[in-house]
């Protein structure tokens, strides 16, 4: 079993698969850190550099070579579900886990955070909300069409644990 995390960026997918990959006993990945590997280059500099194209038939690839895994929790890139018909695909190979956050939390994260995301570089106070209100709006269609959709703005792991296991009846 597979379990994707997928949100905006900013939602605490990376934090939320390993707290779950732990108490599932489960392997965790981090699928930007895997094409950052794979790239030999930072998010940033592949968004510079090569463009998002490139980058989103890189993440499509990155993903598609996690299928068949078994026990295994992966955080999404922001943009992951919405693209190369990956929702789809994860749905097919797995569960899918929608780390829902309000814009405001989703700005406030985005703004303390001391890298650089590509999509909101530079941005700050109303910009910065404004942008995150349209890139979610553009989004929130194919987060939605995930199996679970947790309101993670008070994140409880023991919460989102029941509801992962009510749809896997995984008991471990």
């Amino acid at each position: 079993m597979i379990i994707f995390l997928i949100g905006f960026m900013g939602s605490g997918k990376t934090t939320a698969g390993r707290m779950l990959a732990d108490k599932l006993q489960y392997e965790f990945a981090d699928l930007d850190m895997l094409i950052e590997e794979h790239e030999g280059l930072a998010i940033t500099q592949i968004f510079a550099l090569r463009g998002e194209d490139y980058f989103r038939r890189v993440e499509a690839e990155m993903l598609k070579s996690l299928f068949g895994h078994e026990k295994l929790v992966v955080a999404c890139g922001g943009g992951t579900a919405c693209f190369h018909g990956n929702m789809q695909k994860m749905k097919s190979a797995g569960i899918t886990v929608y780390l829902k956050l309000s814009p405001l939390l989703l700005a406030e994260r985005l703004s303390s955070e001391h890298s650089e995301r590509p999509l909101v570089s530079g941005m700050r106070g109303n910009e910065l909300k404004n942008n995150i209100r349209k890139l979610l709006a553009g989004r929130e269609g194919w987060y939605r069409q995930a199996d679970i959709i947790y309101n993670a703005d008070a994140f409880d792991i023991q919460e989102l644990l029941s509801l992962v296991r009510s749809v896997t009846n995984h008991e471990g």
